[in-house]
């Protein structure tokens, strides 16, 4: 029984977009996770979200976020940050839809019991260009987040003792940034 979800969103094909696949792909290649813990590439969700989220103790999720910080910066959003801003001020291009599918939940009465955003500020959204540097240098910390909060809510997880080839086929950047600091 699926008990956490961590979601990549993003479009992959748009630059900095696709941090979200990018980040959870890197990071499925690099650890393990015990039983009822998937990790999903989601692309560009809309309301079929809800499907996907229901019933879960916990929802993780990155994406590129619309901010005024520079290239790169992490925010944190948790579940009251998502439904406190929408509609009136979108964390991501894909807010609305996360806000509704939260919403579309809590009426079924399966929202998640936890939801954490781990949001990278983007630099470039132009078709065919790849992730930016800085949002590259990004990716670690990313991971990083992911990992506390699974820490936090008590999921158990094994760094690989040799990771796995992430097939990240959009992109000719090879990820070479550090996450040692839990395991």
């Amino acid at each position: 029984m699926r008990k956490a979800l961590i979601g990549g969103i993003g479009n992959v094909l748009l630059g900095d977009d696709g941090v979200g696949p990018y980040t959870v792909r890197i990071l499925e290649s690099m650890y393990d996770f015990e039983a009822g813990v998937e990790i999903i590439d989601l692309g560009t969700p809309a309301l079929d979200l809800t499907h996907q989220i229901v019933g879960l103790k916990a929802l993780i999720l990155v994406d590129s976020v619309a901010s005024d910080d520079p290239a790169g910066t992490l925010a944190l959003f948790t579940k009251e940050d998502i439904l406190r801003d929408t509609p009136a001020e979108r964390l991501d291009p894909h807010s609305p839809a996360l806000a509704e599918c939260l919403m579309t939940a809590s009426m079924l009465g399966a929202m998640p019991q936890n939801v954490l955003l781990v949001g990278i500020a983007g630099k470039c959204y132009e078709p065919g260009h790849p992730l930016s540097a800085a949002v590259r240098q990004s990716v670690g910390p990313a991971i990083e987040a992911v990992l506390q909060e699974l820490q936090r809510l008590g999921f158990k997880y094994q760094k690989k003792a040799s990771p796995d080839e992430p097939g990240i086929w959009w992109s000719d950047h090879e990820y070479s940034g550090p996450v040692e600091t839990l395991g």
